[in-house]
């Protein structure tokens, strides 16, 4: 068996992160191997394709991967402008992909299902670090089992949709009527019009991609006869759902809020809050969605179509045989999750973080980019490639480079903290109207000159 040091570092995930991580690895002069389970680099940006980001290309690219790129003559587009995803893989993965020097290293249709020591389970603990990781990959030629010195799992969470059932399990019939439900987002006006067009649709969830999916319905329904639209959310707080507008300092993401609270204001869409999906039946050849509401079971339907936009989660099966500390709520790593937990926090800011919180009991394994936020949402590719700039620096033993963290996310421009908790929550209640803050913590912090929001801070000390 080769020894430690002659083996690749393993990333799994060829999309915006993974990709990342193998040109910060390579410019250190470590060997990378670079798994992908679709047929080509970021095969899940392509399933939303047609959404356009509210992240100018600015923050799109990865520094390093971008001087890469830019040594072959490569050059970013418009770095105001606001790429689709589609646009993202063309112009820049796909590119920086098909470098000589990333290119040898990429392997596609190679699913990595399992992760584990070479000799040893989760329980043996004798010299478990100097045991090389096995990864079992699946392939069209077969099953084999890779070594590697090193993961980063950057698979994200794209595969794994939460279901519709609002306790973590799918409702009663969602498995029976799948073929009427799609999670995500949906082409609505492209390749999956006329799944749309003419029929009642409701959108559940509360986030962004719940939004596009009302937005691209509304102007379906402009101009498709009989196309009709109803939402329906866990929450009640519209505050979080609708956004900073102008406070935010993504001006795409403000808008976006905006024009989903405008089409709710305008009557056009049916908005139930406080509704717990707990089944699906069919009456007259039509769904009826049943949940639970402060007024008791509530039915709403008939509808044609569910869209499912209820986020993610991470799958956790492949690593079931390494040692992780995951945080027991969002089973993001274990660091991440009071910073990061969607019922404390909405400024949208994250302290800065890398490879010390990203690491594992489990010696030489990172969970990176949205897979480290587990199940909370809002992650933003600025958070990723600093994440695997880290990691990698300490993967080749530069601490100092590592530790070096440095991250400044653009906030949300709205910050709250759940009722009765003002004077513990990590935003420390309101913000008086008159101060240009989102929470008092920012107050704070802006007054003694920081930058980005107060909350982070606050809640770094509180722990």
């Amino acid at each position: 068996m080769a020894t430690q040091n002659d083996l690749p570092i393993a990333v799994i995930g060829a999309g915006p992160v993974g990709l990342a991580a193998a040109v910060h690895l390579m410019s250190r002069g470590l060997p990378v191997k670079l798994y992908e389970a679709g047929n080509g680099v970021a095969a899940s940006l392509r399933d939303w394709g047609h959404v356009r980001v509210f992240t100018p290309w600015r923050y799109c690219v990865d520094q390093a991967a971008g001087r890469l790129l830019e040594s072959q003559g490569w050059r970013m587009p418009d770095a105001e402008a606001f790429p689709t995803a589609d646009e993202l893989v063309t112009h820049y993965l796909e590119p920086l992909a098909s470098l000589p020097e990333l290119a040898p290293a990429i392997e596609t249709n190679a699913r990595v299902v399992a992760i584990s020591r070479w000799g040893a389970d989760k329980v043996r603990g004798s010299e478990r670090g100097t045991r090389p990781f096995m990864l079992v990959v699946e392939t069209a030629n077969g099953t084999r089992r890779d070594s590697a010195r090193a993961v980063i799992d950057a698979s994200g969470t794209w595969r794994t949709p939460n279901p519709l059932g609002a306790g973590g399990i799918a409702a009663q019939g969602e498995a029976e009527f799948a073929d009427r439900i799609a999670y995500g987002i949906p082409d609505i006006l492209g390749r999956d019009r006329a799944l749309y067009a003419g029929r009642t649709t409701l959108v559940a969830g509360s986030g962004h991609s719940a939004a596009n999916a009302l937005l691209d319905l509304a102007r379906l329904a402009n101009v498709a006869p009989g196309t009709a639209l109803l939402w329906a959310m866990r929450g009640t707080d519209l505050v979080r759902i609708y956004g900073g507008g102008d406070a935010d300092q993504l001006p795409a993401r403000g808008e976006l809020g905006a024009d989903v609270r405008d089409l709710a204001e305008s009557g056009r869409v049916r908005l139930a809050t406080g509704f717990a999906t707990v089944a699906i039946r069919e009456h007259d050849g039509r769904l009826i969605v049943e949940g639970q509401s402060e007024e008791g079971l509530l039915q709403l339907g008939p509808i044609d179509r569910i869209i499912a936009a209820t986020g993610q989660r991470p799958d956790l099966s492949l690593t079931r045989e390494l040692r992780l500390d995951l945080d027991p709520w969002l089973e993001s790593v274990k660091a991440l999750g009071p910073l990061i937990d969607p019922n404390e926090h909405s400024c949208g800011d994250v302290p800065p973080h890398g490879h010390r919180e990203l690491s594992h009991p489990e010696p030489g394994f990172f969970t990176v980019g949205i897979k480290s936020y587990g199940r909370a949402p809002t992650f933003l590719l600025l958070t990723g490639y600093e994440q695997v700039r880290s990691v990698a620096a300490a993967i080749a033993g530069d601490m100092a480079a590592a530790d070096a963290v440095q991250l400044v996310l653009p906030e949300t421009g709205v910050c709250t903290v759940p009722a009765g908790r003002a004077s513990q929550g990590c935003c420390g209640g309101p913000a008086p109207v008159e101060v240009d803050a989102c929470c008092v913590a920012d107050v704070d912090a802006k007054a003694a000159g920081k930058s980005g929001c107060g909350c982070a801070s606050k809640m770094e000390a509180a722990e």
